[in-house]
């Protein structure tokens, strides 16, 4: 059989076992669901079709069918990944979950969810806020993004710096293998340690080794007091400096985040503020929990004493400073003439980092601001240049990238602290890990993938 025969006979298998409603050729719906929001990689092609699977069985036929004509398999949440998870590559299927967005369990007394991968962070969030219950991860997509695509990336969010990241939330997954099996792994308890923890192997696997189709994830308490501070520095280092002096008073913030000046003016130009004729760097903290009040009294007085401009009690402004900096990365800029980062390092080696990635633009001649989840030291450098630098200012933008990924790892860092590998990180994998374990991975791929049909030439290399 040709080629386009297989294609075709793949296409029509489709319909009639997941229905012509759920699968698509169209050709706007190939391109909108083709790519994320990474760069596109030099196989980048259309999917050959769309399928919308709304049942574990449509997920279990799509990769049945896929498995059978050797057609690799893209899934898909949202889209708003940055890191090319989800982007097309040739002679593929994508496979979107959005659809399969019904929260099917909230077990109140449990302090436990189980939920469809389409799911909506915020949608969860809200949904449990009623019981006094929270889902802790809060990416700043979480009003887009969906539980799974949390899971496939293990997404961080801005109260990991208290409530740790996805994985740290995951209990157990319901998991579609390459060739439609279905298999569950994990636990309903906080606790259990039998057999392997592939539930943690899976979360962060970017689609590499299996399709959740339902996560059961725990839940935290909602507090119902939590305290925010906004404290103005005159820069950078002065700020990295109160984030020490918060660890030093012994509190855990629930929110710990650091915006340079670069920042300040995009929030300025996006809300009318003054936030950068104020100060160099802001420091932005929450406090949650009965004791949200004595903790941020503890917070606000170490910070007063570094010279920090710092909000009173109460200040509301504080609370609108956290929402807007979930938005604080965008501005009009053209993507080819910018590129944001995101890193982690060691808490200690923050603010030595900072002056590096200072010390790389300028050297490279680009722009740079910073914005850090600084209670667990990642950090969003976005690097930019004058779209009229043209090819030339693109090369100096590539140049600081790799420049600041070198450096993050020279300090002891990662490549990457929540975003994932996807496709716009792949070649760097190798200089954080070592062959021994590169290829631990690829065999571990082999097991759960004998094809390799599922999300091919995406977290690992």
């Amino acid at each position: 059989m040709s080629l386009a025969c297989t294609d075709e006979a793949l296409i029509e298998g489709l319909i009639q076992e997941i229905g012509s409603g759920s699968v698509s050729t169209d050709p706007e719906v190939l391109a909108e669901s083709s790519h994320d929001f990474g760069k596109l990689t030099s196989d980048y092609q259309l999917p050959l079709a769309v399928v919308f699977a709304e049942r574990v069985e449509d997920v279990q036929a799509a990769l049945r069918l896929a498995s059978e004509a050797g057609v690799s398999v893209v899934p898909r949440g949202a889209g708003t990944g940055v890191s090319g998870g989800a982007n097309t590559i040739t002679r593929c299927i994508v496979l979107s979950l959005e659809r399969m967005n019904r929260i099917l369990e909230i077990r109140v007394d449990d302090e436990v969810a189980v939920v469809e991968p389409g799911v909506v962070n915020a949608d969860l969030n809200n949904a449990v806020a009623k019981h006094g219950l929270m889902y802790a991860p809060d990416p700043a997509s979480y009003q887009q993004s969906t539980i799974g695509g949390n899971v496939a990336t293990n997404a961080g969010g801005l109260r990991c710096a208290k409530y740790g990241v996805t994985k740290d939330s995951v209990l157990g997954l319901e998991v579609v293998l390459a060739d439609g099996t279905l298999i569950s792994t994990g636990r309903n308890t906080f606790k259990g340690v039998a057999g392997y923890d592939l539930t943690s192997l899976l979360v962060g696997s970017e689609g590499t080794l299996g399709i959740v189709v339902s996560a059961t994830v725990r839940l935290r308490y909602l507090s119902e007091k939590n305290c925010s501070i906004a404290a103005v520095f005159t820069d950078v280092a002065q700020a990295a400096a109160g984030v020490v002096a918060i660890a030093r008073v012994r509190v855990q913030p629930a929110i710990l985040e650091l915006l340079d000046v670069g920042t300040l003016r995009v929030l300025d130009a996006t809300y009318g503020s003054d936030l950068s004729a104020r100060g160099g760097a802001l420091l932005l903290v929450r406090t949650d929990g009965h004791g949200a009040e004595i903790e941020a009294a503890i917070i606000r007085s170490a910070l007063e004493n570094l010279g920090a401009q710092v909000t009173a009690a109460g200040d509301e402004q504080a609370v609108k400073l956290i929402e807007m900096r979930r938005a604080s990365r965008g501005d009009g800029q053209d993507d080819q003439y910018r590129v944001g980062e995101d890193v982690a390092v060691p808490r200690s080696a923050m603010v030595e980092f900072m002056r590096t990635l200072s010390q790389i633009a300028s050297r490279n001649r680009v722009m740079v601001r910073i914005v850090a989840h600084a209670g667990d030291g990642n950090l969003h450098p976005t690097f930019w240049v004058d779209p009229e630098d043209g090819p030339a200012g693109v090369s100096r933008l590539d140049a600081a990238l790799e420049e600041s990924v070198r450096a993050a790892l020279a300090v002891g860092g990662t490549i990457t602290g929540e975003h994932g590998v996807g496709t716009v990180k792949r070649e760097w994998l190798g200089w954080e890990q070592s062959p021994e374990v590169v290829e631990l991975q690829r065999k571990i791929k082999a097991v759960f993938d004998p094809q390799g049909i599922l999300n091919p030439g995406k977290a690992i290399v």
